[in-house]
């Protein structure tokens, strides 16, 4: 690789390959211990939707792919926004740029559907990736979030 050129390269998933799908088992259990690794199906269906947008981020050296987010597009009366889940940078390639990457790529989309802003949560044990959310123009609101569980 020449000096300069970029170490991670981003793509928006379109079809789900047999690499997508081991791509996802390999880093979703990194983000939460908990949550059930997605199906084929249940990746097409993700992909599928016409309001989420998934890039994945891939190591320009390997090609392998390091990293994911989901950006979710939701229309309101008070107009476009746009919502930042999953995101995931597996601990092997983290300090490559990948999780910059892919935060910069989420915000040109946002961006690009009109959003008037980008909005996300994070445990607060996830310290590096507060760090990289300041970096990238996220503030945090004074706001309360609520959830109701159908578990």
């Amino acid at each position: 690789m020449t000096a300069g050129a970029p170490k991670i390269h981003i793509e928006t998933v379109h079809d789900i390959t047999p690499e997508i799908v081991a791509a996802f088992d390999r880093l979703l259990p990194q983000l939460s211990a908990t949550a059930p690794r997605p199906s084929p199906e249940q990746l097409a269906q993700l992909v599928a939707a016409p309001a989420n947008t998934v890039f994945v981020a891939r190591s320009a050296a390997t090609t392998e792919i390091v990293g994911t987010l989901t950006l979710i597009e939701m229309r309101m009366p008070t107009g476009v926004r746009a919502w930042v889940e999953d995101v995931v940078v597996d601990a092997a390639a983290r300090g490559l740029g990948a999780g910059d990457a892919l935060v910069q790529a989420a915000l040109a989309r946002a961006r690009a559907l009109g959003a008037r802003s980008v909005d996300l949560t994070s445990s607060p044990s996830r310290v590096a990736a507060h760090r990289l959310y300041e970096r990238t123009g996220f503030a945090t609101r004074d706001t309360h979030v609520f959830r109701h569980s159908f578990e």
